[in-house]
């Protein structure tokens, strides 16, 4: 005799069906946020119906209660949230939409219990990395030609994103790999995992044009080496570094790059127009400052720095701009210190949880996460941009569900 009736199970099968499907979606987004804006949206709609339709609620506020990360990212959205009260209304919601991905940090904690689904998560956006570093290897070589979703430059060979994002992607792809590599079952596999490593880091030292993602890329080589080899590690680091200089002095392209950085920041004068892209940089980042001594403590309201600025340089040559190419201003002018306080704790909160992981190879994506976005923060509002604030909320989710799991969360490749 069955101890529901007929009507309670199939509401029962509905609900395994939903939250079946849900994770699915999550593991299909790993492919999706290097690849395709239209295809992440679809999905993260169907994972919030379906996660909204499998039920199940009691279990899952137990474990977002339960889990650090999850409850940081809700505080910050939720500060984006309070922040429309005092902040331009249209503008406002406008910016919101552009942080909504920390509301789904909680939903992917929930879904990425399961270990397998966390494994095939992490070799869905590892395919996706390795589909995109193919692609621009052939782009750069000549073997390929721009058109369609390719979007490639002469001299950047983008892909699917534009060259910040994908340099992002790649640089952390290249620790991804080099994880993967490390804990491969085979020699074969290890070869693979390592030669994808190896021409991740080529990608976005020589090939492309970000300097963001080289200084991030630096920042994980640092510790990638450390946690490792440990102190050896040091010197290890050195070596590649000398190695690295190498290469670009005999990569031109980076060689004027790197030159035209220096010239850029040795003729910026503060408080006149400037065409540069660092002097441009310097500029949002003086007259930011000005912004948050004058509005310290709530900012000026979510959606709110586009109008403060333009009204900052109004009457001069300088340029109005949306995007002080810097979240800890960005937010900090927004919701003023107590903002800029949240995202701290965010980050300081998965530095801190990533070492509750059961793994070390946990522990250390998870720091690997963490170095890439206070890296890459300094030098552009990446929580803001679509990619790069997906990648951070679903990373986010996929890591520190293990918290709460007593299974390993990592990747293991096959």
């Amino acid at each position: 005799m069955t101890p529901f009736p007929p009507h309670a199970m199939r509401t029962l099968t509905l609900y395994s069906r939903a939250d079946q499907a849900a994770r699915a979606c999550a593991v299909a987004l790993g492919f999706a946020i290097p690849v395709s804006v239209a295809l992440d949206n679809l999905l993260l709609a169907a994972i919030l119906a379906l996660w909204l339709t499998s039920a199940g609620y009691r279990e899952k506020l137990a474990i977002i209660r339960g889990n650090r990360v999850a409850l940081a990212a809700l505080a910050l959205f939720a500060l984006l949230v309070a922040g429309l009260a005092w902040g331009e209304r249209d503008a406002g919601f406008a910016m919101l939409g552009k942080y909504l991905d920390l509301a789904f940090v909680p939903i992917f904690v929930v879904l990425f219990r399961a270990e397998d689904t966390r494994r095939r998560a992490w070799l869905a956006l590892a395919a996706a990395l390795a589909l995109t570093l193919v692609l621009s290897c052939l782009l750069w070589g000549g073997i390929f030609t721009s058109g369609g979703i390719l979007r490639d430059e002469p001299g950047n060979p983008q892909v699917f994103k534009d060259y910040l994002a994908q340099n992002v992607l790649m640089a952390f792809g290249a620790f991804l790999f080099a994880q993967f590599a490390l804990r491969a079952q085979s020699r074969r596999s290890r070869l693979l995992w390592s030669a994808l490593a190896l021409l991740a880091v080529f990608n976005v030292v020589v090939m492309m044009q970000g300097r963001t993602g080289q200084l991030i890329l630096a920042a994980l080589a640092v510790y990638f080496a450390y946690s490792v080899w440990r102190w050896r590690g040091v010197w290890l680091t050195v070596a590649g570094a000398a190695l690295l200089a190498m290469a670009l002095v005999l990569g031109t392209a980076s060689v004027s790059r790197m030159s035209r950085t220096f010239d850029e920041w040795r003729d910026w004068r503060p408080g006149q127009a400037t065409q540069t892209s660092t002097g441009l940089r310097l500029e949002f980042y003086r007259n930011s400052l000005a912004l948050i001594r004058n509005h310290p403590l709530i900012g000026v309201g979510t959606g709110g720095f586009a109008g403060a600025y333009a009204s900052r340089v109004a009457g001069t040559e300088l340029k109005p701009t949306a995007n002080p190419h810097n979240d800890y201003l960005n937010i900090t002018i927004q919701l003023g210190v107590i903002g800029l306080a949240a995202l701290l704790i965010l980050f300081y909160c998965e530095w801190r949880v990533a070492a509750t992981l059961a793994a070390a190879h946990e522990r250390q994506l998870a720091r690997a996460l963490v170095i890439t976005f206070v890296t890459g923060c300094l030098f552009n509002s990446l929580l803001m941009d679509h990619t790069e604030g997906l990648l951070f909320a679903w990373a986010s989710g996929l890591l520190f569900a293990g918290v709460n799991s007593r299974q390993p969360s990592a990747p293991q490749p096959r």
